[in-house]
């Protein structure tokens, strides 16, 4: 079992938990994640890491079916069933030069990470926030303390900015300096259109999200075609590079079973209303 220390709710959707692994944390890095399984009848659930210490490791959980729905409900002293990882391929750091680090929703935890290594190896890191609204905004003083320039981008509008989406800025970036390496997470959609946006100019590293059940290459659910091959995203990626990706292969993919879930979603939800009521009236605060 392992202890959930501290939880908070980010946004409606997003929750942060950090949880006791101090033998996970202390071998994880950049690019890695977590497969978390919440209880007996729980789905292996993969999550980016997004800050670790000594003694814990922090996800940033967005809530889209039935197994993240149970760890939203999560609180501080709660207890989650299995935890395996530090598991994929950890992110190539090294001393690029100017590096953009692209981010959206969930992603800007793991984005984090990624730019927080990259400035301490010497580089200059331009940092980009893509977000639905305003209230999914998080981590922005973190991400000021390991960026060279931040840029916060929301889909409505809702927090001043002159931009909707995070590829604008980043093709006028793209455009005034030189940038030797983009890196994006988050949603398929924004790091593909993100891909777009650099190509053939730049390199893009992307951290695809291909469904997942073991995480270590065997059950082969994660397939997805990287320049014509086959790859798992668990042992092979999860960080691809974008031009590269089938982004159409990829997203039919991830929606296969998109009815099912749904329906999983409908009646977890049905069954058990009572337990978000009494969740969201004690959920925050730390162990």
């Amino acid at each position: 079992m392992f202890e959930v220390i501290d939880r908070e709710d980010i946004s409606p959707g997003l929750i942060m938990l950090r949880i006791r692994a101090p033998e996970i944390a202390r071998k994880a890095k950049p690019g890695q994640f977590v497969i978390v399984r919440v209880d007996e009848t729980g789905e292996r659930v993969p999550l980016s890491l997004a800050d670790w210490d000594d003694e814990s490791i922090t996800v940033i959980v967005q809530v889209v079916g039935t197994s993240t729905r149970k760890l939203g409900l999560l609180k501080a002293c709660d207890s989650i069933l299995d935890l395996a990882g530090p598991l994929g391929s950890p992110s190539k750091i090294e001393k690029y030069g100017t590096v953009a680090v692209v981010s959206g929703c969930f992603g800007t935890g793991p984005g984090y990470a990624l730019a927080k290594a990259l400035k301490a190896a010497g580089n200059k890191v331009v940092y980009i926030v893509e977000a639905r609204n305003k209230g999914w905004l998080f981590w922005l003083d973190k991400i000021k303390g390991v960026s060279d320039q931040l840029i916060v981008t929301c889909g409505d509008g809702s927090a001043g900015e002159d931009y909707c989406y995070a590829n604008k800025p980043l093709e006028e970036i793209l455009r005034s300096q030189n940038v030797d390496r983009v890196y994006a997470i988050g949603c398929t959609f924004m790091m593909r259109e993100v891909t777009n946006v650099t190509a053939p100019k730049i390199d893009v590293m992307v951290s695809l999200m291909p469904l997942m059940v073991d995480g270590t290459g065997m059950c082969g659910a994660c397939r997805c075609s990287v320049k014509g091959e086959m790859k798992l995203g668990c042992v092979h990626g999860p960080e691809f590079p974008g031009h590269d990706v089938d982004w159409e292969l990829l997203i039919e993919r991830m929606r296969g079973y998109l009815e099912e879930e749904t329906q999983s979603l409908d009646l977890w939800e049905r069954e058990n209303w009572h337990r978000a009521l009494k969740a969201k009236a004690s959920s925050q605060g730390q162990c």
